[in-house]
């Protein structure tokens, strides 16, 4: 038995059609999902890229324990369980924030490549390679309300035009880049005879932002009324600082990434069954969070907001019998689960520092699971939310304001599909009104909740030695 992970960083859940969308053109993940099990409340915990990874590669929930930061020497990872396994792996991402010194996550692989140029990666340092800001709109580096200042966002984004110069065709985005290599490992294990006991974590930067995808996967979703130049990146607490017409934009360049981000994701799984790997390979698809294009008056992923769009993500697993009848799963589920459910494919026993849940025995029936999800932002936000209520309670002072921001309470649409870019209109979103003070008993009892799971989780020895825990610690119980 194989596992293969397919990883899409930024992908929103409401941007598949098997979660409900009629406008988004996503066929091949869809045709995935007809034959998989599709989780329809999955949530990442502790926002953004780096602590989510933590998460999946440790099983350990790590909102309250640590942020963005190196994997700690003594984190017990999944592709070091696996090591000596039997098991052969892989690593093969864009992901550069991965890569960067110190950071750790290609401990245990047994081939890892990383493929440079995503975002702000220093991968050009050329600086006689000319680029053009005159053909982008001035949004793409200005940040607005939140954020580094324009001076530094400007030479970032100078830096993403310089490793984009070369680019002659759609292969040359990095998802395909990705996508190619991950097929070619799969090639070489086949011809040199390895059909089992594989596991490849692919790890693809895109959909994240820049939403730079060629012009005729925007063209599917126009928007007619904005005429101005590619805003590809920007964005922040962008409140009346955006016209409407430009938040739609943004939204047509996301929807394009992702189509284009399916083609690449679709021939990729072409190949799996190719090689006659798909009968006995466990397939996880997932994101490691979502992407606010407008709603709560945010683009982007800025701290300290985790709200639903940013939170849910996609989660659809396809078991190798293929489960051929479509299932989908209310249950509540994380990033730490990850890692037990695949070591429990492998067979391999999952240690007790493990926090997470085998996903199995729910896929399985055996298991209700759980009824309530969290995420945040470590040291900045704590969240909680069940079936019909999410509850925000804010560490500490508010981005744009500099003051204490008081708690949110939403009764959320779970089941909120967001129009098609052309049609948006400012609040569009799953969390419309804040009832916190119509529905404060409510409040209450999700914050108890949320308080008594999150403070009765145990920090590892690799959290202890997280950058200013108990600092943190006393800051999140105050």
């Amino acid at each position: 038995m194989n596992v293969i992970v397919i990883m899409e960083d930024s992908f929103r859940k409401d941007h598949l059609g098997c979660y409900g969308n009629e406008w988004i053109k996503t066929p091949n993940i869809d045709k995935f999902a007809s034959e998989a099990v599709i989780f329809d409340y999955a949530y990442a915990e502790g926002l953004p890229t780096i602590p989510v990874r933590t998460a999946l590669f440790t099983g350990r929930y790590t909102l309250p324990f640590r942020g963005w930061q190196p994997l700690e020497q003594n984190d017990v990872l999944l592709a070091e369980l696996l090591w000596d396994k039997g098991v052969t792996s892989a690593l093969i991402s864009d992901t550069y924030h991965m890569h960067k010194p110190q950071m750790g996550f290609g401990r245990g692989f047994d081939y890892v490549v990383w493929i440079r140029g995503q975002e702000f990666d220093p991968a050009v340092i050329d600086p006689n390679v000319e680029v053009d800001l005159s053909k982008f709109s001035e949004k793409n580096w200005r940040l607005t309300r939140a954020g580094r200042p324009p001076r530094i966002r400007k030479k970032q984004f100078e830096q993403y035009l310089r490793n984009r110069a070369h680019w002659k065709s759609e292969e040359d985005h990095h998802v395909a880049q990705v996508m190619k290599a991950g097929m070619k490992w799969l090639e070489d294990m086949v011809q040199n005879g390895k059909r089992d006991r594989l596991f490849l974590w692919l790890d693809s930067f895109d959909p994240h932002e820049p939403w730079d995808p060629p012009s005729h996967y925007t063209d599917m979703y126009p928007v007619p009324e904005y005429d101005g130049l590619p805003i590809i990146l920007g964005g922040g607490f962008v409140g009346k600082d955006w016209t409407l017409a430009e938040i739609r934009h943004v939204r047509s360049q996301y929807a394009g990434t992702i189509t284009m981000v399916d083609k690449w994701t679709g021939i990729f799984l072409e190949k799996v069954e190719e090689l006659g790997l798909l009968d006995n390979t466990m397939i996880i698809f997932l994101s490691d969070h979502g992407e606010p294009l407008g709603e709560h008056e945010i683009i982007r992923k800025c701290q300290p907001w985790p709200y639903d769009e940013l939170s849910r993500i996609p989660l659809i697993i396809r078991l190798p019998d293929g489960m051929k009848e479509r299932k989908r799963i209310n249950a509540f589920v994380g990033m730490p689960d990850i890692a037990p459910t695949i070591l429990n494919f492998f067979d391999v026993k999952v240690p007790p520092i493990m926090q997470g849940r085998n996903l199995l025995p729910l896929i399985q029936g055996e298991e209700e699971g759980m009824d309530f999800g969290i995420s945040g932002f470590y040291g900045r936000s704590w969240s909680i939310r069940n079936h019909e209520w999410s509850f925000y309670l804010w560490l500490g002072t508010q981005v744009t304001s500099g003051t204490k921001s008081m708690p949110e309470l939403y009764k959320y649409d779970p089941d909120y599909v967001p129009p098609k870019p052309s049609d948006y209109e400012l609040g569009d979103q799953a969390e419309k009104e804040n009832l916190m003070d119509q529905e404060p008993d409510i409040a209450k009892l999700l914050e108890e909740k949320m308080r008594s799971f999150i403070e009765g989780l145990t920090p590892s020895p690799g959290d202890l030695m997280a950058k200013d825990f108990m600092k943190r610690m006393m800051a999140q119980r105050a």
